[in-house]
C-alpha cells in the first residue's frame, strides 16, 4: 500500500479522499490555486503546495505542475478525483512515465471510452446494448442532416468527447436540426476543444440507470449494483437513489452483467461507471462509461458497506479486488442531493459568495455529508458551486425519503442562493415518492419544483411575528436590567400605552412581496392582525435550540425558527414547519424598501461572469421582448440573454470573445 498520495483535485472530493487515507495511515498531498489557498481540503491535507492561478486552466488542468509537485513531495501515487484531469489519457500516461501510479484506469481504457462514438462501436462489437444512431467520421452537416432524417425523430445530438450533461440537444423534427447542431457543436468546442459530435435515437420518457463496476489488474471484473440518477435538470443529475424502485431483480442482473461484460471488453482496472439508458418496457442501451470515480460513488457506499476509495487505492497498490461478486449485497436503501449555490428562481443561476451560515445536519449512522466548505469558507466564481452532498440511509426507500426530508429540513444556508427549498418539494413530490420519474420529467414541470411564493399557510408567518415579539420582549427586559431603574414599566416591549392596549407592528420581506402584521399583547400571547383578519397566538416559547412552540387558534404547532443578522445589517428569519420553509427579512415598519430593479428594463445583465460567444444585435435594431440578444459562455454551459421588452437597441456594450462581470450592462435599449 502507499504511504503518500497527491490529490489533483479540490473541494469535496479532495476532502473525501482525505478521510479514506487518514483512516487508512496514508499521508496526503493537495494542490491548490490562487482561490483556493484557503479551501478545507488545503487544511485538511497533511501538506498544500500552491500550482497556479485561480482559472482551472492556470492549476487544476496543468498536469505538468501537479506531477511536479508530486515528484518533489515524494508522492508515490496520484488520485485525480472527478472532473479536471480525471479522464485525460495523457494526463495519466505522463503520470505513469515518471514512475508515479495513477489512481485510476489505465490511459488504453480511456482513449477506448474518451470518443463516445467509438465506444458504441466497441460496446456494440462486444454484445452491449446500444441505442440506434450516427457516429461517423464525416461531419458535414449535409450528411449529419441525412444520417438524422434516416435516424429519425426525436433523436439526441451529443458531443462525442464530452460529459456532464453539456454539448446535447434534443431535435424533434429535421426542420430544428440545423440550428440544434451549430448551437451543440460550438458549446462542445468551447467545454471539450472538439466539435465533433454523434446522433442518437432519443428514447421516450427513459430512466437513467448506472452500474458501478470495478476490476483489478488480476484479471477480475465484478459489478456492485446500480444507481438510478433519473431526477435530472438539463441533464445534470439531481437526485441518485439505490437501489432503483424501476428495476425488477432480472432486469437488475441483467444490466449488472452488461456492465462487466462492457468493463471487460476495454480490459478495464479500477472504478467506473456504466451510464444505460432504459426505456418504459425495460429495454436497456449503453451510453458510455465514466472512467474514474462518480460524484454520487456515496450510495453505492451506503447500501454496500465498502469504501470505493479505500478500494480505489488497493487496486492501484497491485492488490486483487477485495470482494467477489458473490459477496456484493444490498443493505436498505440510499439516496443522495447535491446542495448548491445556485438560484432555481433565476434559472438555476450558480452563485457565488461567503457562506454568511452553514448549518448542515449532524452525521450518523443514517446521515452521511460530504463537503468541502464550511461556515465562512467562499463559493467561488471559478469552480463548480457545490455547497455538499446530503446522502441518507434507512431500511427501504419511503424511510429514506423521510430520513432525506427531516435531513433537509435542518439545513440553513445564507450568502448565496441554495436549491433548499427546490430540493424540498422535488423529494415530496409524488413522481419522486412514487418511483416514477423519468429523466425529462423536471425539464417538461419544473414549475411543479419551483419554491412556492407565501400559497396561504399563515401560520409560518405567524411563528415568525411571535418569534420576533419574543426577541424584542427579551431584548427590552435586557436593557431594562442594564438600566439604573430595572423595575420600570416604561421599559417592557408589550406595547402598552396611557389609555389603551397599545400595538406592535411588524414588516417582513418575502423576496419582493411585503407582509405588515400588528399585534397587541406580550409574554407569548397576542392577537395579531393580517391581511383584514385576526389571529389568537397563544403560549408561544422559544425551546432548545432553535425551537419555537405556540397554539394559533387553539391548535398547538411547532416550529424550527432561525434568527440572526448578517454582517451587512441585514435581518434574516427563516421558519420551517417540518414540511416547508418561509425565509423572510425583517425591515422597517414605516420604511419601504426598494425591490425593483431600477431601470433594469432597459438593459440586459450579464447574470455572471463568463465569456461572450455570440452576439446578435447591434444599435438601431428593433428588437421584440424575448428575442435574444447575446450568448454568454460561464460554467461550460450556454447562456442566451434575451431582450426585457420591445424596443430599439440604443447600444451594445461586448463584442464576441470578451470576457465580462457579473451584472456588467451588455445590451442598452433606447428608453
Amino acid at each position: 500500500m502507499f504511504t503518500k498520495i497527491l490529490i489533483a483535485n479540490r473541494g469535496e472530493i479532495a476532502c473525501r479522499v482525505i478521510r479514506t487515507c487518514r483512516r487508512l495511515g496514508i499521508r496526503t498531498v493537495a494542490v491548490f490555486s490562487e482561490a483556493d489557498a484557503d479551501a478545507q481540503h488545503v487544511r485538511l491535507a497533511d501538506e498544500a503546495w500552491p500550482i497556479g492561478g485561480p482559472r482551472p486552466a492556470e492549476s487544476y488542468l496543468r498536469g505538468d505542475a501537479i506531477i511536479d509537485v508530486a515528484r518533489q513531495s515524494d508522492a508515490q501515487a496520484i488520485h485525480p478525483g472527478y472532473g479536471f484531469l480525471s479522464e485525460n489519457a495523457d494526463f495519466a500516461d505522463a503520470v505513469e512515465a515518471v514512475g508515479l501510479v495513477f489512481i485510476g484506469p489505465k490511459a488504453a481504457s480511456m482513449r477506448r471510452m474518451g470518443s463516445k462514438a467509438g465506444a458504441k462501436e466497441l460496446m456494440h462489437a462486444a454484445g452491449v446494448p446500444v441505442v440506434p444512431g450516427y457516429t461517423g467520421e464525416d461531419q458535414s452537416p449535409d450528411r449529419l442532416q441525412r444520417e438524422a432524417d434516416a435516424i429519425g425523430y426525436p433523436l439526441m445530438i451529443k458531443a462525442a468527447h464530452g460529459g456532464g450533461g453539456k454539448g446535447m440537444r434534443i431535435v424533434r423534427g429535421s426542420d430544428e436540426f440545423a440550428a440544434n447542431l451549430v448551437s451543440c457543436q460550438r458549446e462542445a468546442a468551447n467545454a471539450f476543444g472538439r466539435d465533433r459530435v454523434l446522433l442518437e435515437r432519443y428514447v421516450e420518457k427513459p430512466r437513467h440507470i448506472e452500474i458501478q463496476v470495478f476490476g483489478d489488474a488480476h484479471g477480475n471484473a465484478i459489478h456492485l449494483n446500480e444507481r438510478e440518477c433519473s431526477a435530472q435538470r438539463r441533464y445534470q443529475k439531481v437526485l441518485e437513489e439505490s437501489p432503483s424502485p424501476f428495476l425488477t431483480p432480472q432486469l437488475r442482473q441483467a444490466m449488472g452483467e452488461a456492465a462487466v461484460l462492457a468493463a471487460r471488453a476495454i480490459d478495464y482496472v479500477n472504478a467506473g461507471t456504466v451510464e444505460f439508458i432504459v426505456g418504459q418496457d425495460g429495454g436497456f442501451y449503453f451510453m458510455e462509461i465514466n472512467t474514474r470515480l462518480q460524484v454520487e460513488h456515496p450510495v453505492t457506499e451506503m447500501v454496500t458497506g465498502f469504501d470505493l476509495v479505500e478500494w480505489q487505492l488497493r487496486v492501484a497498490a497491485g492488490e486483487a479486488l477485495p470482494a467477489a461478486q458473490e459477496a456484493i449485497a444490498q443493505r436498505g436503501h440510499a439516496i443522495e442531493v447535491r446542495l448548491y449555490a445556485e438560484d432555481p428562481e433565476a434559472g438555476f443561476l450558480p452563485g457565488s459568495g461567503r457562506l454568511e451560515r452553514l448549518r448542515l445536519p449532524q452525521p450518523d449512522a443514517h446521515v452521511r455529508i460530504d463537503s468541502g466548505v464550511v461556515e465562512g469558507d467562499t463559493v467561488t466564481i471559478f469552480y463548480d458551486p457545490m455547497i455538499a452532498k446530503l446522502i441518507v440511509h434507512d431500511a427501504d426507500r419511503p424511510a429514506a425519503l423521510a430520513r432525506l426530508r427531516q435531513a433537509l429540513a435542518a439545513c440553513d444556508i445564507a450568502g448565496p442562493k441554495s436549491n433548499v427549498e427546490f430540493l424540498e418539494r422535488l423529494v415530496r413530490h409524488p413522481a419522486v415518492v412514487e418511483g416514477r420519474i423519468d429523466t425529462g420529467y423536471l425539464d417538461r414541470h419544473l414549475d411543479e419544483f419551483m419554491p412556492a411564493p407565501h400559497d396561504g399557510d399563515t401560520d409560518l408567518l405567524l411563528a415568525a411575528a411571535a418569534g420576533q415579539l419574543l426577541a424584542q420582549e427579551r431584548e427590552a427586559l435586557a436593557r431594562a436590567g442594564a438600566s439604573s431603574d430595572p423595575t420600570s414599566p416604561w421599559a417592557i416591549a408589550d406595547g402598552w400605552r396611557l389609555g389603551h392596549g397599545g400595538q406592535r407592528s411588524l414588516a417582513f420581506l418575502q423576496g419582493e412581496q411585503r407582509h405588515e402584521l400588528h399585534a397587541h399583547g406580550s409574554g407569548g400571547d397576542y392577537r395579531i392582525d393580517f391581511q383584514g383578519r385576526s389571529w389568537h397566538v397563544e403560549g408561544a416559547r422559544r425551546e432548545a435550540g432553535d425551537g419555537l412552540s405556540l397554539r394559533v387558534g387553539g391548535r398547538g404547532r411547532r416550529f424550527t425558527l432561525v434568527m440572526d443578522t448578517l454582517p451587512e445589517g441585514r435581518q434574516r428569519l427563516v421558519v420551517h414547519d417540518g414540511d416547508r420553509r418561509l425565509r423572510l427579512q425583517g425591515v422597517a415598519m414605516y420604511r419601504h424598501e426598494r425591490t425593483d430593479a431600477g431601470s433594469a428594463g432597459d438593459r440586459v445583465l450579464a447574470p455572471m461572469p463568463g465569456r461572450v460567444v455570440l452576439v446578435r444585435a447591434a444599435a438601431g435594431d428593433e428588437v421584440q421582448a424575448g428575442q435574444e440578444l447575446m450568448v454568454i459562455e460561464a460554467m461550460k454551459m450556454e447562456l442566451s440573454l434575451k431582450a426585457p421588452r420591445a424596443g430599439t437597441v440604443a447600444e451594445v456594450r461586448a463584442a464576441s470573445g470578451d470576457f465580462v462581470e457579473a451584472d456588467a450592462v451588455l445590451v442598452a435599449l433606447a428608453s
